[in-house]
């Protein structure tokens, strides 16, 4: 695939990401709040680590790469 293309696709989903979260932004709430995220809140500290939601978005970035090496081949 020429980077051209590359740039392209990647400008269209960086513009889908904004336009939910802009004005859909019941679609990506329950992100971080998944079971398995872990959040520890104390007087002065918070720490917030994303397992389960990280794995989630390894798992739907990996389905979209897989679909785009399908589509547009092994080049």
């Amino acid at each position: 695939m020429r980077a051209g293309n590359v740039v392209m696709v990647v400008g269209i989903v960086v513009v889908a990401v904004g336009a939910a979260l802009r004005w859909a932004p019941w679609l990506v709430t329950w992100f971080g709040r998944l079971p398995g995220d872990i959040r520890i809140e104390g007087q002065n500290t918070r720490i917030f680590v994303p397992i389960t939601s990280m794995l989630l978005l390894s798992l739907l970035a990996s389905l979209i790469f897989y679909a785009g090496r399908s589509f547009f081949g092994d080049r």
